[in-house]
């Protein structure tokens, strides 16, 4: 993996407790930037994820607790986890549910209940707005960038439900729109996640989690590191790419078609 030199730098990532957001947390840290970590102000694992990663990596580690589905609650985050750390680099919007503890296939519309499109929409798209907007004038001083965790569920594939499926889809414009209205100052870009390997709320069968490996041209589910591995390249290096969305499914998609 390439090594940056990101000291002085700093980064606040949302849904940074596990995961995607930890191993790109992690990864930040690991070269030397300061990382604020957000969590659910009930979530046990933020403080501990920040206790455990700054023991281990000797960076500065804060916790930055909100709930980006809450607008007021996630402005709040943003501004206090910008004061804390002094200025602002980096922002990786990763914050993100499914609404649902099973997969729910297309044409079971029954299931798609009011409740989890306002759940959804309110983490997973309004947060990704709320947050960047919030934190759009600190990274704009520093000539920072913005990395936004869309899914291939968001680029045709069906994921875990359809309204999942659309929030995604509407991640992937928000970057785009984000690049527009940040430009030249702010580089905002996104990931396209595949099937992923790591804490998440979807109760896969086993059978299907193999199935996604067999279909993959590299024959394996991604990690979180795989994941944080290209957020970070998009972050501290890629200085001539912005409104892209990359995705990193291992060839999952294109052997799909």
């Amino acid at each position: 993996m390439i090594r940056y030199d990101l000291s002085g730098k700093t980064a606040l990532v949302t849904g940074g407790a596990s995961g995607i957001g930890l191993a790109t947390a992690t990864m930040l840290a690991n070269n030397g930037c300061a990382v604020a970590i957000n969590h659910l102000h009930d979530d046990a694992r933020g403080p501990e994820a920040v206790e455990a990663l700054a023991a281990a990596t000797g960076a500065r580690v804060i916790s930055a607790p909100g709930n980006v589905a809450d607008p007021d609650d996630a402005e709040r985050m943003v501004t206090a986890a910008i004061a804390d750390l002094g200025r602002l680099d980096y922002l990786v919007n990763n914050a993100g549910t499914p609404g649902t503890r099973t997969a729910i296939p297309p044409k079971e519309l029954e299931r798609i209940t009011e409740e989890m499109w306002q759940t959804v929409i309110g983490v997973n798209l309004l947060g990704v707005f709320r947050c960047g907007k919030a934190a759009a004038p600190a990274l704009t001083a520093a000539h920072g960038a913005i990395v936004n965790v869309a899914s291939i569920a968001g680029l045709g594939s069906a994921g875990s439900s359809l309204a999942y499926g659309a929030t995604k889809a509407g991640v992937v414009s928000l970057t785009q729109n984000f690049a527009r209205a940040l430009g030249p100052d702010v580089r905002v870009n996104g990931v396209a996640p595949g099937a992923v390997d790591s804490t998440w709320m979807v109760e896969w069968t086993e059978a299907r989690r193999q199935v996604s490996a067999e279909k993959a041209l590299l024959k394996r589910r991604c990690t979180p590191e795989d994941i944080a591995e290209v957020i970070l390249f998009l972050l501290a290096g890629a200085a001539m790419v912005t409104g892209q969305v990359i995705v990193v499914d291992g060839g999952l998609t294109l052997e799909s078609r």
